[in-house]
């Protein structure tokens, strides 16, 4: 199975985090910070109400490239976030990948990979390495 991919080519999915989202997220990854479960906490905290888990945003990218592009058959090599604003529940965001680079003559893609809200505010950026056996090298 081979396809076409070039730089610049780019693959997005919109999502709106609920309730019930975060806290399925809380109890598969075990981490029931009450920031994100507990609005009465969170209200004292800077972020004035829950937000979602920050790997579960970043999740949104697993998708993507398993599934879209690079798509199916490729596998993470490496995945690093930064997280520049928070997501907060029933708030909709946009990821998008971009591919940034194709490795010559090896099957290893990189791309950007950002989280942005309606207004194109920058809330989780960072890059991922694709191994893609289906290249030709």
């Amino acid at each position: 199975m081979s396809r076409t991919i070039h730089v610049g080519d780019k693959a997005s999915r919109t999502r709106t985090f609920t309730d019930a989202d975060v806290r399925a997220f809380a109890d598969l990854s075990g981490d029931h910070n009450p920031v994100h479960l507990d609005a009465e906490f969170a209200a004292g905290t800077q972020f004035k109400e829950r937000i979602v888990h920050g790997m579960l945003v970043g999740s949104l990218f697993t998708g993507i490239l398993g599934e879209e592009l690079p798509g199916p058959g490729t596998i993470y090599m490496t995945q690093n976030l930064s997280f520049k604003a928070p997501v907060y529940l029933g708030q909709e965001v946009t990821a998008t990948v971009e591919i940034t680079s194709i490795r010559e003559g090896k099957p290893i893609i990189s791309l950007d990979t950002t989280v942005t809200d309606k207004d194109g505010k920058v809330l989780v950026k960072g890059e991922a390495v694709m191994y893609a056996p289906w290249m030709k090298g």
